[in-house]
């Protein structure tokens, strides 16, 4: 099992309101490149989506669930026949229906993770992301930058953040954006 961490980012590491969503003065910062840049299957996760799983914190899978299920294209259907854990504390089960396959988490999430066997994808979810970088749980980042600075927002590594050494296992250039493949280095 892997924790894989997916992520749109600025140049200057902001990872929050890529889609303009939140309403933040300079969100949308992502979708101003071009649909190119952000259609499809951009992190390279390939079957991974079909036999791992997808984790998603509230506010990342109410936006999703709003989403994803009405559209049919084939990474599409794999975004919706992908199991979903979410992990709240306000929604219910009863709000599960609304995308296939999500189901919340029972529990403390970093024990949900390490449970797991399946490789887990993490989208998003800047807190669930934290809280499973300071529990030394993320294997692999995969990080889609855009040329853009906006100074200020939720950043993906956090200046009181666990130190972490990293393997850069590609970089390629994906529309106006760089996609990066690291890897946890060895210990």
């Amino acid at each position: 099992m892997s924790v894989i961490v997916i992520e749109f980012t600025t140049l200057d590491g902001i990872v929050s309101d890529p889609d303009g969503s939140d309403g933040t003065p300079l969100g949308g910062w992502a979708f101003r490149h071009g649909p190119q840049t952000v259609a499809g299957d951009k992190f390279r996760l390939g079957r991974t989506l079909d036999d791992g799983v997808l984790l998603l914190g509230r506010a990342t899978w109410q936006l999703f669930s709003r989403l994803w299920p009405g559209r049919d294209d084939p990474f599409a259907a794999r975004m919706n026949a992908v199991p979903k854990l979410v992990a709240s504390r306000t929604l219910s089960h009863a709000d599960m229906s609304v995308w296939a396959n999500s189901q919340l988490i029972e529990g403390e999430l970093v024990d949900a993770v390490e449970r797991e066997r399946r490789d887990v994808v993490v989208s998003g979810s800047l807190s669930v992301v934290h809280r499973l970088m300071a529990a030394d749980l993320v294997d692999e980042y995969r990080l889609l930058t855009f040329p853009t600075v906006v100074g200020t927002g939720g950043r993906l590594y956090p200046a009181d953040g666990p130190h972490t050494d990293l393997e850069c296992l590609a970089a390629e250039r994906v529309g106006a954006a760089v996609l990066t493949h690291y890897r946890r280095a060895s210990r």
